[in-house]
């Protein structure tokens, strides 16, 4: 329940004062109005929209400068306003308005910003979503994991190419056996609260791992192969990691099955390319959860980022919050 407004305690006040008049007694007085506990996530759900506040007033500026047919334009800052309702949801409604976070107007810029200057500010908005991870309930790390990965994906369609770091590539099974023992006598145990997530996303990467062999299978020789013969590697790599913490932590890891049965058939390029995209989507979720996890927020969104910008690159046609389902 909101707590009272100022008109409330006002009438409140104006019914105190005629039942003092009328001279009336009563026997069970009611108990005023409890203060609710403060949303230890309000200043940072305060400050991300102040931030989506001024992106969505760039975007606005972009548009009236574009004319009628608002294009890509309009579908990415849909996106952003699904981000503010989301950012926004937990907070009472006259603090999750507009004009209590930010004024538009105030952070509209004195002319139309470009595909760069939009991409641009998609980036600097997505650092601001990763810099508040540590701080955030483990529900609000989620969203900002997966906003600042829509914000990667947003920049990509506008033209940045800037990549993701590149992973490194996946150890030989004698060194990955020394890294793990190494591991083991120095890491410190994996929070048993982050412990199914993180063996989900290592799940998860177990399938990709079999899918991309698939993928690799039906693409003809030149950039498609490439690009997926670079991302198995990725994947793989990823793998190992998640296997070497589990195992540092403690934990049995996740071993992968004998086999996977695929979510359609795969007989050519163009449905080897739909599977790629399929399984970097489902990536998105495992990552989004395991974003939650204390322990692993940075390497979850570092993940989360990936596996949506590859997902694009492969054709997926992405949610506004990559990884969350559409209730949420």
């Amino acid at each position: 329940m909101p707590a009272p407004t100022r008109r409330t305690f006002l009438a409140l006040g104006a019914l105190t004062g005629l039942h003092l008049l009328s001279g009336c007694t009563d026997d069970h007085p009611t108990k005023p109005p409890q203060p609710q506990a403060e949303d230890p996530d309000r200043p940072l759900r305060l400050r991300q929209l102040a931030a989506t506040d001024a992106l969505l007033a760039r975007y606005d500026a972009a548009l009236a400068a574009a004319g009628t047919d608002p294009g890509t334009l309009g579908d990415l800052r849909a996106d952003v306003v699904r981000h503010r309702e989301e950012l926004a949801r937990t907070l009472p409604a006259p603090a999750a308005s507009p004009s209590a976070s930010a004024s538009p107007s105030a952070s509209a810029p004195a002319t139309a910003p470009t595909a760069a200057d939009l991409a641009a500010a998609e980036q600097r908005t997505a650092a601001l979503r990763l810099a508040d991870l540590a701080a955030a309930s483990p529900g609000l790390a989620r969203t900002l994991a997966s906003v600042a990965a829509s914000g990667a994906a947003h920049a990509a369609a506008l033209g940045d190419t800037t990549a993701p770091a590149a992973p490194a590539p996946s150890p030989s099974p004698a060194a990955s056996s020394s890294a793990t023992a190494s591991a083991s006598a120095s890491a410190p145990a994996v929070p048993a609260a982050d412990t199914a997530a993180l063996q989900a996303a290592l799940a998860a990467e177990h399938a990709a791992v079999y899918g991309y062999g698939v993928v690799g299978a039906f693409l003809p020789a030149g950039p498609q192969r490439e690009d997926a013969r670079t991302t198995y590697a990725a994947h793989q790599a990823r793998r190992d990691t998640w296997q070497r913490l589990l195992a540092a932590g403690g934990a049995s890891p996740t071993a992968a099955a004998a086999g996977y049965r695929l979510p359609f058939p795969v007989k050519d390029a163009a449905t080897a390319t739909q599977l790629a995209a399929h399984l970097e989507t489902q990536l998105t979720a495992a990552y989004a959860d395991l974003a939650a996890a204390p322990a692993y927020r940075d390497q979850a969104a570092a993940a989360l980022r990936e596996c949506t910008l590859r997902a694009a690159h492969w054709g997926a046609d992405l949610p506004a919050l990559p990884g969350l389902s559409a209730e949420q």
